[in-house]
């Protein structure tokens, strides 16, 4: 039976169980999140409000993952706090990926000057210090509104994460350029545009499925080190990132509200960790040298065990009748 490289990966990516988790996982969240948000937005849930009667209450049946200094319930700030997570994930990686494929498939195809100033330009991107660069854009936009923030956080995260993406596509479309189809094409006169767009970018794009995965983990990791640092959203909008800066800067409340840091860094652990798996998973399953065990095989060497097993008991039963 032929099967197609589609296929094939699909396959390998179900056989391997660390990826199905990371995806189950990963997508319970960002559904989870969503209908919060939405829920939120809905009822017009007023996210400043404070009860000073119920400040630091632990996790219990009302307030299931207890509640705040203000006295607010944890559960839905924690879950709505993932909302500015997952929407500077997908935009900054969006950016990120569109920017990378143009310049890399660029480099790749015409080569030569065009390649050299594209690729001098990317090293001195890949060298900004992405700390350094937020600190300086925070100092100067930190009276601008939440809104106005979150756009430049956007667009400083996929203006410094494409780099890598570009080097990986330049080099695939190197070495795919000079095959015979790409040949084919130049003989029968298709415009460089088409050729770059319809026939070289298709062949990469599972590279850059993968690279994609891990640029989302990198903006997400780096909406929350701005959040922690303060240079993101202010309250009381909350985000995985200032609900742990927000306790860090107590250490008392950081050894009797365990609840206060544990569910958000849990959550934020639990995303990034997810995408990487899946991203890992992904990477074995277009790598065609890479083997996987499907669940016939996992079957049978089940089986195959409970035989050995079961052959070593009558062995043993054995032994004893004949003593």
């Amino acid at each position: 039976i032929i099967i197609s490289q589609t296929k094939q990966a699909i396959i390998k990516f179900k056989s391997n169980r660390l990826a199905m988790i990371g995806l189950i996982t990963f997508i319970t969240i960002v559904v989870v999140v969503t209908v919060v948000h939405f829920y939120v937005v809905f009822i017009d849930y007023d996210l400043a409000y404070t009860d000073p009667d119920k400040q630091y209450l632990a996790p219990s049946l009302e307030h299931l993952f207890g509640t705040d200094s203000y006295g607010r319930d944890f559960l839905i700030r924690v879950i709505e706090g993932g909302w500015i997570s997952i929407q500077v994930g997908f935009l900054a990686t969006f950016m990120s990926v569109v920017i990378g494929i143009t310049f890399g498939s660029i480099s790749g195809f015409f080569g030569g000057v065009v390649d050299s100033v594209i690729m001098r330009g990317t090293e001195i991107v890949s060298a900004f210090p992405f700390l350094v660069l937020a600190f300086t854009i925070a100092s100067i936009f930190r009276d601008e509104p939440d809104k106005t923030k979150l756009f430049i956080i956007i667009v400083l995260l996929g203006l410094i994460s494409w780099t890598g993406l570009a080097k990986i596509v330049r080099g695939q479309i190197l070495s795919l350029r000079q095959q015979e189809f790409i040949v084919a094409t130049e003989s029968l006169g298709i415009k460089k545009r088409n050729q770059i767009i319809r026939h070289l970018i298709p062949n990469v794009l599972s590279l850059v499925v993968v690279s994609g995965t891990l640029t989302f983990a990198f903006s997400i990791l780096g909406e929350a080190s701005l959040s922690f640092l303060g240079l993101s959203i202010s309250e009381p909008v909350p985000t995985w990132g200032g609900l742990l800066a927000k306790v860090a800067r107590n250490s008392t409340i950081l050894r009797t509200a365990w609840w206060t840091w544990v569910f958000p860094g849990s959550l934020l652990f639990m995303f990034i960790m997810s995408i990487n798996l899946v991203g890992e998973g992904l990477r074995d399953a277009i790598d065609p040298k890479s083997d996987y065990v499907s669940k016939e095989q996992r079957r049978k060497v089940k089986e195959d065990k409970k035989a050995k097993k079961a052959n070593k008991k009558n062995k043993e039963l054995k032994v004893k009748e004949n003593v």
